[in-house]
């Protein structure tokens, strides 16, 4: 069992940024599928940035060079720095992982992009 804690989500305005925190319950090492993943009202839950089993970090084109994943496993956390935050970015964003062939999720963060 892996509990996911989102954290850090708030109100912004265009071309602001935020730091999104995960805190998982116990320890995840590498070799994981985990990322971040957000859904917007009226809107599928889309991939926003991940990590594959082999450690590389892949970014939906609509992030990329905005939005960087990383994570700290001394903590436990993995994080999305977004910067450059567009009006479009406004949803829930989750995290996520597969851990021992299981999916879990976080309950979300709400991030919204106003003036």
């Amino acid at each position: 069992q892996v509990q996911l804690v989102e954290s850090g989500g708030g109100l912004v305005q265009p071309g602001g940024s935020l730091r999104l925190s995960c805190a998982a319950s116990r320890t995840i090492l590498g070799g994981n599928i985990m990322g971040w993943y957000r859904q917007a009202p009226g809107k599928q839950r889309e991939l926003v940035a991940m990590y594959t089993t082999g450690g590389s970090s892949r970014y939906a084109d609509s992030a990329k060079g905005r939005f960087t994943i990383s994570r700290d496993s001394a903590k436990n956390t993995m994080y999305l720095q977004m910067n450059s935050l567009k009006p479009e970015d406004t949803a829930v964003y989750y995290c996520y992982i597969n851990f021992r062939a299981r999916d879990y999720w976080g309950q979300g963060t709400q991030v919204t992009v106003s003036s």
